[in-house]
């Protein structure tokens, strides 16, 4: 099982990422990009997606995490199809921080969310291999 100080940095540092995307969307993205060429409004508003996918993956894959901890579901529910990390490839692409057409604010966004997702990648592929190895032996 994650270590469950490992575990409250990993969601503390998501539900903060959530926090600042949001703001960012609300109170950035709209005003400062007005007169930006439609091409480049289209490519903030598809990345701006892209944060946001990844960080309610992550979160939903926390959450079922914690609901094991909290003995809620089992770890051989939590490693199912249905509590999988998903988002694939358009989560895990780490293009648009180097785009120097998106803000500074997106592409800081960007980056630290592909780092984060990146990370629970691995351990939700650790947590499944764990859980297939105790049920095989």
């Amino acid at each position: 099982m994650i270590a469950a100080t490992f575990f409250n940095g990993t969601y503390d540092e998501t539900m903060a990422l959530l926090i600042e995307a949001r703001n960012y969307i609300a109170y950035h993205e709209s005003g400062d990009h007005r007169s930006l060429p439609p091409h480049v409004r289209l490519q903030i508003s598809y990345e701006s997606m892209r944060v946001t996918s990844r960080l309610t993956q992550v979160m939903a894959w926390l959450l079922a995490q914690k609901a094991v901890h909290a003995g809620e579901i089992t770890r051989e529910v939590a490693a199912s199809e249905e509590f999988a990390l998903s988002g694939g490839e358009i989560c895990s692409d780490p293009s648009g921080p180097d785009n120097e057409d998106l803000p500074g604010g997106l592409r800081s966004l960007l980056e630290r969310s592909h780092r984060l997702y990146m990370r629970v990648h691995r351990l939700d592929e650790q947590f499944r291999e764990r859980v297939a190895q105790l049920a095989v032996g």
